[in-house]
């Protein structure tokens, strides 16, 4: 048969298509960026009105970040996605530097053309469905800093290709179903690495021995952080001294000399004058402040009985009495003052107006602690009343905005909540005045026992506060659908004598110009929240969550910056199957009260209900008060 010659422009034509069909690479615009966003939403949204379709601009899509006429970021945490991702449509986003699809439902793998994504360098799939052995494709992803697998249900070993990828700084692989060994992976500048709750056995590797022990439980592994490998003596530690009279030291050439006995009583000798220098110096110190104190006046009265303030549980709290700092830098203009301005203490409520914000001013204070939106004082007015003070710092709001946001706060009147009592405002100082809780938080209870020297709290104690808690919380939920605590944490369930729980700083995490939160608050955070200025109710509800296992564990949640990166507590809680929850999960403290034991179970579960990944998932407050009472 003789040769067929095509001209030059059919051969051109027929690469062309012969390209795109048969799997020639992606056009790079924003156009095809959008049609592979909207196959993805296809494939996996299960809310279909999440992305408004109708803008011909992907850049305007919720979680869609664009630079350079280029989608660059894809960030979807907690979305409600569900499904497999398709071939032809992350894959055709190849200008993407950060994926983050953690605390979804996403199952399957990877499919083959992640390996485009060469310039992606932040890849966090965490809290899914994943299976499979680790995914292939992602060896090609050579630009790759901060890769997070954790909470899936990969298997097989962890191959060594992770080598390939010498940019890490993170690399976790925790909660998985990982077999094998570890390899022996060396990154210059891995400072993040988690492989904790699998199945891997075998010697921790010499290059990863300096990584945390926290890094490596829940497997069968050994060496480095852990205990020793049967014949491994390369972590032990440098010998001790040896006791005294057999005492060695090397010398230069590598030898050993024994001390004289003239040598160690020389050594004896000289620690004793040293430690009668340093008692003589103390008892002069000592001596010199008592005189001081005998000679100055006294200028606080002592408290009255009814004014005692519990702090006996923080552990953060300077205890140094201080004047309250006044609230700017001259005097403060108040109703009737010299300079007119007429700036007074505003109150709230069915509150009596028995001080004013001279009062304020004159008061002794002792500063209890600083949290999220401020610091918080108690301050001692002459008259013997006692009142906590918050000085609030970064509020962006107007004047006006700010008045009508602490006549509402002020307004919600129940047993279950902390009062706001008054509040203060000028351009640079804006002060909240509460009521005083005498009995400390749930924070200092629950983690300050061996400090306090106060008896462990009991099971029925616990469950009463987490009652009204709940009712506190349903209380504000019920004000309507805009409405929510903002900051659910157990430093913020302040305690009556009787122990009756009171919610303190509801409404407040709104009033700041920083979106990011403060890193103690961080474990609480539902994984949706990104800006915690607005923090839904279903938010609010997975605080809760994370509140009701801290109450029943006695331990705090994370808090670390990377705390997505880190077992936190509610993963922690997941992790452990129901039925070892009692040998495993509660608090030693509780378990002398076998009785109770299936109602401790029953308020787990409720927690870990609070605590779903999903939003929609989670119960309502009133639902959650509901089944608290239900627990006998």
């Amino acid at each position: 048969m003789a040769p067929v010659f095509l001209p030059m422009r059919s051969l051109l034509l027929f690469l062309f298509f012969s390209s795109s069909l048969f799997g020639g690479a992606a056009p790079d615009d924003l156009a095809s960026d959008r049609a592979a966003l909207l196959a993805f939403r296809a494939a996996v949204f299960r809310d279909s009105h999440r992305w408004n379709t109708s803008d011909p601009s992907p850049c305007a899509l919720d979680g869609v970040t664009c630079s350079d006429n280029r989608v660059t970021e894809l960030r979807l945490p907690g979305a409600d996605l569900y499904g497999r991702i398709p071939h032809g449509t992350l894959g055709n986003l190849t200008a993407l530097t950060a994926v983050s699809l953690r605390y979804n439902l996403l199952y399957g793998t990877l499919p083959q053309d992640f390996t485009a994504l060469v310039n992606l360098r932040l890849l966090h799939l965490q809290n899914n469905r994943f299976s499979g052995e680790i995914p292939p494709p992602i060896f090609a992803l050579r630009q790759l800093v901060r890769l997070n697998l954790g909470g899936n249900l990969f298997h097989g070993v962890i191959p060594q290709d992770f080598s390939k990828l010498t940019n890490l700084y993170a690399l976790l692989l925790d909660r998985n179903r990982l077999s094998g060994e570890i390899p022996d992976l060396r990154y210059p500048n891995l400072f993040l690495f988690n492989v904790s709750f699998n199945h891997l056995n075998g010697s921790i590797p010499s290059s990863l021995r300096g990584i945390p022990a926290s890094s490596f439980i829940g497997n069968s592994l050994c060496g480095g952080p852990l205990a020793a490998c049967p014949g491994d003596n390369s972590n032990l530690a440098a010998p001790a001294l040896s006791p005294l009279g057999s005492t060695h030291i090397s010398n230069k050439s590598g030898g050993k000399k024994k001390l004289s006995a003239g040598e160690i009583s020389g050594f004896a000798i000289g620690a004793a004058v040293a430690f009668l220098i340093l008692l003589l110096l103390l008892m002069v110190l000592c001596f010199r402040a008592r005189k001081e104190g005998e000679a100055k006046p006294k200028e606080v009265r002592k408290l009255q009985p009814e004014a005692e303030m519990a702090l006996r549980g923080k552990r953060d709290t300077p205890d140094k009495k201080t004047e309250l700092p006044s609230v700017a830098s001259s005097p403060l203009p108040v109703s009737g003052g010299a300079n007119g301005v007429g700036r007074k203490l505003v109150f709230t409520g069915k509150v009596q107006r028995i001080y004013d914000l001279q009062d304020l001013l004159r008061a002794s204070a002792e500063v209890l602690g600083k949290g999220t939106s401020g610091t918080t004082y108690k301050a001692m007015l002459e008259m013997g009343m006692v009142v906590a003070v918050k000085r609030l710092r970064d509020v962006s709001l107007s004047e006006k905005e700010f008045r009508e946001r602490m006549d509402a706060i002020g307004a919600m009147d129940h047993p279950n909540l902390v009062a706001l009592q008054a509040y203060y405002y000028s351009k640079d100082e804006k002060l909240l005045v509460y009521e005083v809780v005498p009995n400390g938080s749930l924070s200092s209870l629950l983690h300050g026992n061996k400090v306090s020297g106060r008896e462990p709290l009991d099971w029925e104690t616990r469950l009463e506060i987490a009652l009204r808690s709940a009712r506190g919380i349903e209380f504000i939920h019920l004000k309507g659908s805009g409405f929510s605590h903002g900051n659910i944490k157990s430093s913020n369930i302040i305690l009556t004598k009787t122990y009756d729980a009171c919610v303190s700083d509801f409404g407040l995490s709104s009033l700041g110009s920083v979106a990011m939160p403060d890193q103690r608050s961080v474990g609480y955070r539902a994984p949706e929240v990104t800006d915690v200025r607005k923090v839904s109710q279903k938010a609010d509800v997975y605080s809760f969550g994370v509140l009701l296992m801290e109450l029943l564990t006695a331990k705090s949640p994370t808090q670390t910056p990377h705390s997505d990166d880190s077992v936190d507590l509610p993963t922690w809680v997941r992790s452990v199957a129901a039925v070892n929850w009692r040998t495993e999960v509660f608090d030693v403290e509780l378990l002398r009260d076998e009785k109770a034991e299936e109602a401790m179970m029953q308020l787990m579960q409720l927690a870990v209900d609070c605590a779903a990944l999903v939003p929609n998932h989670r119960p309502s407050m009133s639902e959650v008060v509901a089944r608290i009472e239900e627990i006998p």
